[in-house]
């Protein structure tokens, strides 16, 4: 196994919940160093999401906190924030989500680190970004949705919107910062010198908004919810089959439409002026939807996914998690992990994304308990003695 593109690379994360330590665990995943800071006896207060073992062990922290090693430091005592300093002199890259000024409030800000070690690259993230007039409001996933317009448009039409099953929000905030890191890596290799990385949830929900601005600002044209569609893109829709499962088929390119009649035997459809260009499609959705989904009931789903898959037609299932644990592509290419986690057991996470040929990312550890990391860093990293160490614990600055 090789240690991945990012080794040698250290990195102290100094955030809580998913935004910051999503960009920390990818990180990770790519082979950095990656030493998570966290409130001693509490922890981050994300171990207590998700499911969790009879034992208290919780699944979703075995996988955000996967390649990390787990520090307790105290960021509110003198002694803490001297200890947070010496970490990141030795660190290249610092990654926190605290709320905007809270680090230099603790005289641990940016500006201060960056003094002390002008290589180091400072990823803040935030729900507004560091500036602005909201940046001292809370932020969190679904308020940053809500306001890049994200959460307007899903749902149906004749409902109240509803959100995304998962934290979208959280986890682009975590992308985008983590393509701001690696950048600044890469513009270090000249300058020799770190900068600041600023990623708020609300502009990376934004960053994913296609044409919906220039839509409304050059045509007057709102997007609105549109159900499990797109509005004018048809068909592209999740169809019944015979078995009761969905079928999700994009067919909504001219060629691909054409490729879809074929296989259902109704070429008839290609000439119909209804159907017969993208626009037409797009004006009589529900139609076609109709036609498509009453020769759908008639075959079960996987022989209705190989017709679909040998004609060349764009199809797939609508998975929960058991069929995705059991799909054949998922299998092959390894796309789940399954992971020795020495509390938990052998469980399954997603694998490592993107994959590189030569130096792949991997992972190494699940999330560690509270603080496993503390005295080994402390003496490693930093030369603490073991009679400091103790003294530290005594006086409940880790």
């Amino acid at each position: 196994m090789t240690e991945g593109p990012l080794a040698g690379v250290t990195v102290i994360e100094a955030g809580s919940l998913i935004a910051g330590p999503y960009c920390g665990q990818l990180l990770g995943d790519l082979g950095a160093r990656v030493i998570k800071i966290e409130p001693p006896v509490t922890g981050d207060a994300f171990r207590t999401w998700g499911e969790h073992s009879d034992d208290g062990d919780g699944v979703w922290w075995a996988t955000l906190g996967r390649n990390k090693e787990s520090v307790t430091l105290n960021l509110r005592t003198p002694q803490g924030q001297d200890i947070f300093r010496d970490l990141c002199a030795k660190a290249d890259v610092l990654v926190e989500n605290f709320r905007p000024g809270t680090l230099a409030k603790w005289g641990i800000g940016p500006a201060t680190l960056m003094a002390e070690n002008p290589r180091l690259i400072v990823a803040q993230v935030s729900g507004y970004g560091q500036t602005g007039p909201y940046a001292q409001r809370a932020g969190y996933a679904s308020i940053g949705e809500a306001m890049a317009g994200l959460r307007h448009i899903t749902g149906y039409p004749d409902r109240a919107p509803v959100r995304v099953g998962i934290s979208l929000g959280d986890s682009m905030a975590g992308i985008f910062s983590t393509i701001g890191v690696l950048a600044a890596l890469n513009e270090r290799h000249a300058s020799g010198n770190g900068q600041t990385v600023d990623t708020s949830i609300y502009e990376s929900v934004l960053a994913l908004s296609e044409s919906m601005l220039p839509d409304y600002s050059m045509f007057g044209k709102v997007r609105e919810r549109s159900g499990p569609v797109l509005a004018g893109i048809a068909p592209s829709n999740a169809y019944e089959t015979r078995d009761g499962a969905s079928v999700l088929i994009a067919a909504n390119q001219d060629t691909v439409f054409k490729r879809l009649c074929t296989i259902m035997e109704r070429d008839d459809l290609i000439y119909d002026e209804q159907f017969a260009t993208h626009g037409a499609r797009g004006a009589n959705m529900e139609l076609i939807d109709s036609i498509i989904e009453d020769w759908t009931r008639t075959i079960e789903s996987n022989e209705l996914l190989d017709v679909l898959a040998n004609g060349g037609v764009p199809a797939g299932r609508v998975n929960r998690a058991p069929e995705i644990l059991a799909d054949p592509q998922v299998i092959d290419r390894e796309s789940v992990a399954w992971v020795e986690d020495p509390n938990l057991g052998r469980m399954p996470m997603p694998n490592v994304t993107p994959r590189l040929g030569r130096t792949p990312g991997s992972i190494r550890t699940t999330g560690p308990q509270l603080g496993e990391h503390t005295d080994s860093v402390l003496r490693d990293v930093l030369g603490y003695t073991d009679d400091a160490i103790e003294g530290l614990h005594a006086n409940a600055h880790i």
